[in-house]
């Protein structure tokens, strides 16, 4: 098993924290390149559908956040091909930036 650093357990922390708050399913968190944290659970409105991770970019990037050390998803994330779409949203803006995946309990999946 991978290990996992301190700084990686707290965003895991975070997204469970903002999983537990929406009562979603998953949630996301992620940290920037000045070691700010982002949480986020996922959107589902008839006019806004966004993934857990899409909400933590967002929110980071319109906080000014230049950049992405780490990503972690936890609990049931993915579309068709069990990718989140928000990976794609954080590697856009930072393209070496780890998504780390955990179940809901908080063990890790990758």
């Amino acid at each position: 098993m991978t290990e996992i650093s301190d700084e990686d357990r707290k965003l895991v922390t975070l997204a469970r924290g903002a999983m537990a708050r929406a009562g979603a399913g998953h949630g996301a968190a992620i940290r920037d390149l000045d070691g700010r944290t982002y949480a986020g659970a996922p959107v589902a409105l008839r006019s806004l559908a966004l993934t857990g991770l899409q909400v933590a970019v967002a929110t980071a990037l319109s906080s000014g956040a230049q950049g992405f050390e780490a990503a972690v998803l936890v609990g049931g994330v993915g579309g068709a091909d069990g990718a989140d779409p928000g990976t794609a949203a954080l590697h856009e803006v930072t393209p070496a930036a780890p998504v780390l995946v955990f179940d809901a309990r908080g063990e890790a999946l990758t």
